[in-house]
């Protein structure tokens, strides 16, 4: 063999362990997202290993799809199979509570989450008395008869910039000092230079209902953000109090002062046409040409939020949107769902917001016909 050929066969052999050393096997396990039919809402805690599953009411629960997103090369399995099992089809139908462990591509980790299936009514009134979790972020519970669902914010991302010592220092927190008891404290704050090198400068308190997609935190924000929840009832109006007090100077994504404007708050209401079960409104929702607003029947928005330290009573009708009606047999299918959102600046999905801004926010109703 010349000197030539021997030259080759070393490249060939260099480069071969070069591609074994780069096609490392994975070693993450976890779960990022879970999809399926009739799925209303998820919320997954990352922290608890805990996701809780809301489908509609009438659900074949003995056999859910659950779509689940994994890390590359990860694999999972339910810890105790039931006879029904198809994945992804599962039985719910005797255990409402199953546990699911992720294998990473490797085989060297595992991760064990609770997987919760529940059917569940919205609630019509919110009071942001009782506290799911405490650290390191708050999360309230949606409703206070059963405490099972839960508000969801922008929490979660926030936790990702390192800005925050204790729970008390996040966007979104509950309080004492409400109309009644507790009340939901909203405040727009800095993410440091995790935020600034992002283009993401402040993060707005902000509480809503649905989910948070962790997936899109950082590609997409506003696609991190889905509101809605399925509702089978004509809204009429929202009502509730709240406090506002804007911060000293408003800036935009890039952190430039905006000169001769204040910032303000946000509480809206949407009820919108949910085709199927996974289709949810978004942070782009007001973004000009969205094509998911035209989805929206009716709407209830403050005009806007009001400097003042006393709490003060909001009443917004709900007004019909894009030429719409509501179809009474699509609401009694669960063709709609209705979204409440909060944020303490009116623009910060887009990272324009003044430091500092907080909206309180208690005692929340929505009249139905």
């Amino acid at each position: 063999m010349n000197l030539k050929n021997i030259l080759i066969g070393i490249t060939l052999s260099l480069s071969t362990i070069s591609c074994i050393q780069d096609e490392a096997l994975n070693v993450e396990a976890a779960i990022d997202g879970c999809s399926g039919a009739n799925i209303q809402l998820i919320n997954i805690n990352e922290i608890s290993r805990e996701i809780d599953i809301f489908v509609f009411e009438g659900s074949n629960v003995a056999a859910q799809e659950l779509n689940f997103t994994l890390p590359d090369g990860a694999t999972i399995s339910p810890d105790q199979s039931q006879s029904k099992d198809n994945p992804p089809y599962y039985d719910f139908s005797t255990e409402k509570e199953r546990t699911f462990t992720v294998t990473s591509e490797d085989g060297s980790n595992k991760a064990t989450y609770t997987v919760n299936l529940y059917t569940i009514e919205l609630p019509l009134k919110y009071s942001f008395e009782n506290l799911r979790e405490i650290n390191p972020y708050h999360v309230l519970y949606l409703t206070d008869v059963n405490g099972i669902m839960q508000w969801t914010s922008g929490n979660q991302g926030y936790s990702w910039c390192g800005m925050a010592s204790n729970p008390t220092q996040y966007p979104t927190v509950q309080v004492d000092g409400g109309i009644q008891g507790k009340c939901i404290q909203l405040t727009t704050l800095s993410t440091g230079e995790f935020g600034a090198g992002s283009g993401m400068p402040i993060a707005a308190g902000n509480l809503f209902i649905g989910s948070f997609n962790s997936i899109y935190a950082i590609k997409a924000p506003r696609q991190a953000t889905q509101f809605g929840f399925p509702f089978t009832r004509k809204p009429l109006k929202m009502s509730g109090y709240y406090k506002y007090k804007p911060g000293a100077t408003l800036t935009d994504q890039n952190g430039n002062v905006i000169s001769g404007k204040t910032d303000t708050g946000d509480i809206y209401a949407v009820l919108y046409e949910a085709p199927n079960s996974d289709f949810s409104l978004d942070g782009d929702l007001f973004t000009e040409g969205n094509e998911k607003a035209k989805n929206i029947v009716s709407m209830a928005r403050i005009d806007k939020t009001e400097a003042t330290d006393q709490w003060t009573r909001f009443d917004l009708d709900f007004k019909l949107q894009n030429g719409k009606t509501i179809n009474e047999d699509n609401l009694k299918a669960g063709k709609y769902k209705l979204a409440i959102v909060f944020s303490s600046s009116i623009q910060g999905a887009y990272f324009e917001g003044a430091i500092g801004s907080e909206l309180c926010i208690d005692e929340v109703e929505i009249t139905c016909e």
